[in-house]
């Protein structure tokens, strides 16, 4: 009988014990659960891990969209202009224009030399005695790029100040010569720059290697040329009267015709413009990561590069190689998304674009350079639109030296369309007249 109560004691006991931890295991998810509700209805003001494509597509300006899709084509065309004009007698064989794929981007299994036979009035293919085939510039586009150094020469005591600017912004006075060459077109510097160009301005920058790398350095401090194009406009507009912000040095600031909600946001603008400007030319040792006035610094610095460039707009990634430079917060892309009424972030296609919205009326630019009309002239030439019936393919022309392939037609290449289609973005989704979603942008403000 003793142990049979001793047996009944413990089965008790043990039935006790389960009770009090499933009691105990339900409170805790009980509070769990409870904890979870209450967290998820507390706002989340840090920018969500989502990708910018998914996080911007109601707040995307149909007309600067229009800009990346015009010179898509374009952008190709002019690096292959110059390949064939810095070869001797500006040809090449078409099999080594397949080298340069990478470099415009061009998937399989389309060819370089069928894009090119796109363009007739800009390249020239023929086939020679043993019928090897061969691409070079017509005289048309000869007499182009002969019109684009000429224009280059004649800017380039501008371009070489903007160069020692940007060299006058980073903190050791020195910058790599591979990233200014990211910039190298939208500045305007010729081809010629490592070879050339660089050693014509002794008296503003010089060569020199550090760790075998090759980096541009800054030779004098011009106190002249520190001074922002934002800080001239209001020089300028304070002597005429015209300045009636109440700012230091205001930015201006653009948002689309669709923008409805912008009185949500308007006192987080106010309390951006009232923080102290900080000019990029001076000393930011001083300055504390994640500070307003650090953060207010790198959007001055991303203006100001954007407004040394023809276009006013530059791929991201050549803005994002210098943030060690420039000394610039790790996540720029949400500076550049949190001040949307300054930049623009256009994510077509597989490189992201950034605007100065106030460079631009519609898809327009406000201030044209000459350099900017010398490239609507090739745009013009490149490509044609539909298809032409009955024209010969390119096997079915003799080998006879010296034939013209396209004097007289033009080829068609079966199942490869470069011409660039504006009927496309007619009917996408950017025509709607959608309100904007402006959440994204008031978290990131209650980040500032």
């Amino acid at each position: 009988m003793t142990v049979s109560r001793g047996l009944v004691f413990d089965q008790s006991r043990m039935k006790n014990s389960i009770s009090l931890i499933s009691s105990t295991l339900f409170c805790g998810i009980e509070s769990n659960i409870s904890c979870f509700f209450v967290l998820s209805k507390q706002k989340r003001w840090m920018t969500r891990s989502r990708r910018v494509q998914e996080r911007s597509t109601k707040k995307r300006v149909h007309d600067l969209e229009i800009v990346i899709e015009r010179w898509k084509i374009t952008s190709k065309i002019l690096f292959l202009l110059d390949v064939l004009n810095k070869e001797p007698e500006q040809v090449l064989p078409a099999r080594m224009l397949e080298k340069y794929r990478p470099q415009i981007n061009l998937l399989k299994p389309h060819k370089v030399f069928d894009f090119v036979s796109k363009s007739p009035k800009l390249f020239e293919l023929y086939r020679d005695k043993k019928g090897l085939a061969w691409c070079g510039l017509t005289k048309q586009a000869a007499c182009l790029l002969e019109e684009e150094k000429m224009l280059m020469d004649g800017r380039k005591d501008k371009v070489a100040e903007y160069v020692t600017r940007m060299l006058m912004m980073s903190q050791d006075r020195t910058l790599r010569l591979d990233k200014i060459a990211n910039f190298r077109r939208e500045l305007g510097i010729p081809s010629d720059f490592r070879t050339e160009w660089i050693h014509m301005f002794p008296e503003h920058f010089t060569l020199i290697k550090i760790n075998g790398i090759e980096h541009l350095e800054l030779v004098r401090w011009n106190s002249d040329w520190a001074v922002t194009e934002l800080e001239k406009r209001a020089l300028i507009e304070n002597e005429n009267g015209q300045n009636k912000d109440p700012y230091e040095v205001p930015f201006p600031m653009k948002f689309p015709s669709n923008f409805k909600k912008l009185f949500r946001i308007g006192g987080k603008i106010d309390h951006f413009q009232k923080i102290p400007y900080v000019s990029p030319y001076t000393d930011a040792n001083d300055l504390v990561p994640g500070s307003p006035e650090f953060d207010k610094r790198a959007v001055v610095i991303m203006h100001e590069l954007l407004s040394f460039t023809m276009e006013k707009r530059l791929v991201t990634d050549h803005l994002t190689h210098f943030r060690r430079e420039y000394r610039m917060p790790q996540k720029l892309m949400r500076l550049l998304l949190k001040h949307f009424g300054i930049f623009y972030v256009s994510e077509r296609g597989k490189r992201f674009h950034v605007f100065l919205t106030e460079a631009y009326a519609g898809s327009e630019l406000i201030e044209r350079d000459p350099l900017v009309i010398w490239k609507e002239k090739i745009h013009c030439l490149t490509g044609y639109r539909g298809n032409k019936k009955g024209v010969k393919k390119f096997d079915e022309f003799s080998d006879t030296e010296g034939s013209n392939m396209l004097e007289s037609n033009v080829i068609d290449f079966e199942g490869f369309d470069f011409v660039e289609t504006m009927d496309a973005l007619e009917n996408s989704p950017l025509m709607e007249d959608a309100e904007m979603d402006i959440g994204d942008v008031l978290n990131a403000y209650k980040r500032g």
